[in-house]
């Protein structure tokens, strides 16, 4: 999803140009071009990359309690990362489409480990 977006379009064009993309400079220190995935799921030198997610991976968006205190937590800790770059209003605005996306990775990674599951079992 990343790679597809606007984000990982302007990486994908810029990676390899040192005025964009100094890889030399700590996470914290760099003034990149674009939010690269650690930017936004490693904030603050964590490397637990779901602490930046909008709902926990065991979660899943089929099963998530939207009602839950945790849903709302995570979606606006979410939100507030973006006002580095955006306003509150475009985060916001942004998070059904981002569900949506979630919702589409879930599919797409069961729907692999069931084409690998079918290879396994033709001896592939």
């Amino acid at each position: 999803a990343y790679d597809i977006g606007l984000h990982g379009v302007v990486y994908q064009v810029n990676k390899w140009d040192p005025k964009q993309f100094d890889w030399t400079k700590k996470l914290a220190d760099a003034d990149y071009v674009g939010p690269t995935c650690q930017y936004c799921h490693m904030r603050g030198g964590h490397h637990n990359v779901q602490r930046f997610g909008t709902v926990y991976t065991s979660m899943g968006m089929s099963m998530a309690d939207r009602g839950a205190p945790i849903w709302k937590e995570r979606r606006d800790r979410w939100a507030s990362m973006r006002d580095d770059c955006h306003s509150p209003r475009f985060a916001r605005e942004n998070l059904p489409a981002l569900d949506e996306a979630v919702k589409d990775a879930g599919l797409k990674y069961r729907e692999t480990f069931q084409v690998a599951a079918d290879l396994v079992k033709d001896g592939v």
